[in-house]
């Protein structure tokens, strides 16, 4: 099968960066889709947005390069197209929750065509067509999970906040929640959700329980439900629980919490740090003491002791300094909004972090309020009458220009 790549060169702010080359999962998202079509797919050509597709003759699957899915809709789609034999386009249910509720909000790409949602992903039996492809619903087989019980003045009488988690994600990304929802809800998330679904089968329980006892650990902490690399050193006081992947060269040290988390090659993990629903991406440091939760530190970021962030997103090359605290929650009950082609539109979620772009120096000490961005290549100091972010954060507010020190902080990419 050949797979067709729509190019699409939108940058997503604060990042100026194409989504294809944002992290997800501790991976470039071109690449993760590369991995995931790789068992059905030998040969690629990509096109421009807005390009007629190649006049191919064999089996495809088209999609654009800002859409993540995972190994199980890529299955389920394709299953269900192959078994019709003529051209598909995948689509999804007004009743599937997973995409109503968090997939629709900041996006354009996943669009209502009569009674179904479609998005940009075909398959062609024998070649692009001028055929008119028909809709191939795909339950994402989303699940209600809470993720903090608070106050019910917070949230719903419950008390309970929660996401639709899906066990087959997809979403189209055009905005930098996007991410956040790609790693966490409809990432790690996900795959914990998956092996809990999978153990209610009695003999994948009767095997995860037998390595637990055969290793003396306790269930979550079994090597059946943690993948650690090579050469990683993780301290016998350190609690880490799986679902979890550890990559080569990491170290996990005294007192750190490490719970159905990703963290990549190369990361230091020190003591006291708690990580939880979080992708830690290759190269990233956490002093001791730093709190990581549903949050997403692409490569070789750094986040100070004392540092707290809540369903955040930093970039690569970024430095939070200590003490600096994501908010998340509106005390003032408004919905949240986040900027999104220039206009303020709402999240979609009771709760948000903000967003870190690339190549970032955030001082120790700062308050930054919920759904913010600071964009890439930014310096921020703490100073009278600048200990709050209340306000998104573009480059030529950067300290550094402020204070005519380019020469302090080079950019690193090319800007609009």
């Amino acid at each position: 099968m050949i797979r067709i790549v729509i190019r699409d060169r939108t940058k997503i702010p604060p990042f100026n960066e194409p989504a294809r080359d944002l992290r997800v999962l501790n991976k470039p998202l071109w690449l993760h889709q590369r991995d995931v079509l790789a068992r059905y797919c030998l040969t690629e050509v990509e096109v421009e947005s807005g390009d007629p597709l190649p006049p191919i003759r064999e089996e495809c699957i088209v999609y654009r390069d800002n859409l993540f899915f995972d190994e199980d809709f890529v299955h389920e789609f394709l299953r269900l197209a192959k078994a019709r034999r003529k051209p598909c386009q995948v689509a999804f249910s007004p009743d599937d929750k997973a995409i109503v509720v968090h997939a629709l909000p900041l996006q354009d790409n996943i669009h209502r065509q009569g009674d179904v949602y479609v998005a940009d992903l075909w398959y062609y039996p024998n070649g692009p067509t001028d055929e008119t492809p028909e809709p191939v619903v795909v339950d994402t087989m989303a699940r209600e999970i809470g993720y903090y019980h608070i106050p019910t003045y917070m949230a719903s009488e419950k008390g309970e906040l929660v996401f639709w988690v899906p066990l087959r994600p997809f979403l189209s990304i055009e905005n930098w929640v996007h991410i956040f929802m790609a790693n966490s809800p409809f990432g790690i998330f996900s795959m914990g959700a998956k092996m809990e679904h999978e153990v209610t089968r009695f003999s994948k329980a009767a095997r995860v329980l037998l390595r637990s006892l055969l290793e003396r650990r306790q269930f979550l902490s079994s090597s059946r439900m943690i993948r650690v690399g090579r050469n990683v050193q993780i301290d016998p006081t350190a609690i880490v629980q799986g679902p979890a992947i550890i990559g080569d060269n990491s170290t996990i040290g005294p007192g750190a919490v490490v719970t159905n988390s990703i963290i990549g090659s190369n990361v230091n993990v020190m003591q006291g740090c708690q990580v939880m629903l979080s992708v830690v991406s290759d190269g990233c440091y956490l002093p001791f003491r730093a709190a990581l939760f549903m949050t997403t530190l692409m490569e070789n970021s750094m986040v100070a002791q004392n540092a707290t962030l809540q369903l955040c997103v930093v970039g690569r090359h970024s430095f939070v300094g200590a003490n600096t605290v994501f908010t998340d929650f509106n005390l003032l009950g408004k919905p949240l909004r986040t900027m999104h082609k220039g206009q303020p539109q709402p999240v979609g979620l009771p709760v948000l972090g903000g967003c870190v772009g690339h190549n970032c120096r955030i001082g120790a000490g700062m308050v930054i309020y919920p759904a913010r961005t600071i964009e890439s290549d930014t310096v921020l100091i703490r100073a009278e009458g600048r200990g709050v972010i209340s306000d998104n954060v573009l480059f030529e507010q950067s300290d550094h220009v402020r204070l005519g020190e380019e020469h302090l902080h080079p950019q690193k990419y090319t800007r609009d």
